[in-house]
């Protein structure tokens, strides 16, 4: 079953996000201090990432680019939206923020990186779901974490992850036969660096240091495919 590494990830981020609700009522400064711990420590998985870049001109030029489109799109308006949309659902303003924040933080983090996509094809095409349960197992405990803080939000991210998760491991036959293995195995490095200084943007976020925003860089994810192609059939 191709999709049995993807279920098993999204049960264990809402197995995950439902103990994380018995540690909501902490006082405050706890949580504070839980959130800076918790920042810090996606800026080091984000940098964790960036540095596994073999050019970093591809880094470079897909955010420039990904920046460019997600600012004349206006991604960042679409996904608050979106976000508010189901926080909407909810009485208090305080909550719809919540709600929003914890859908938008968490289904970034457990999205982005090599793992989500490495996982999936493993899945569909070998029917090997060790990669995508010992990633249920990660994002398991940092939905916990999260929604400990950022709220019942975090549980949603659920369904962009198998979704995105599903689709790869679908098709995963497909892109086993179309894609030369040379080039998949220089893009998800390339990739996995471009998510984790998105990631970055995260944790910065999170410490209230500097607001980015980080949904009209999403669009990187996709240019650095044009991008890698570019360097990888004319360059290297």
């Amino acid at each position: 079953m191709a999709l049995f590494g993807t279920i098993i990830n999204g049960i264990l981020i809402i197995i995950g996000s439902l103990l994380g609700l018995f540690f909501t009522k902490i006082p405050d400064r706890f949580k504070e201090t839980v959130m800076q711990g918790i920042a810090l420590t996606v800026i080091l998985i984000g940098l964790k990432m960036a540095f596994e870049t073999e050019v970093i001109i591809i880094v470079l030029l897909s955010l420039l680019s990904g920046a460019i489109i997600g600012e004349l799109l206006q991604v960042e308006k679409a996904i608050n939206r979106f976000g508010n949309w189901i926080g909407s659902h909810f009485k208090s303003q305080q909550e719809q923020f919540s709600i929003s924040e914890g859908f938008v933080t968490a289904s970034l983090i457990f999205v982005i990186g090599a793992m989500a996509i490495l996982g999936a094809l493993d899945s569909g095409i070998r029917g090997d779901h060790e990669v995508l349960i010992t990633k249920g197992i990660i994002d398991g405990f940092t939905a916990l974490v999260l929604t400990t803080t950022l709220g019942i939000g975090v549980i949603l991210s659920a369904v962009p992850v198998v979704l995105y998760q599903g689709i790869i491991a679908l098709l995963a036959t497909q892109i086993d036969r179309l894609v030369p293995l040379a080039f998949l195995d220089g893009f998800i490095v390339e990739l996995t660096a471009v998510g984790g200084i998105i990631i970055v943007a995260i944790g910065l976020n999170l410490l209230k240091v500097v607001h980015i925003r980080i949904g009209n860089l999403l669009p990187a994810i996709l240019t650095v495919i044009m991008i890698y192609s570019i360097y990888y059939h004319f360059i290297s």
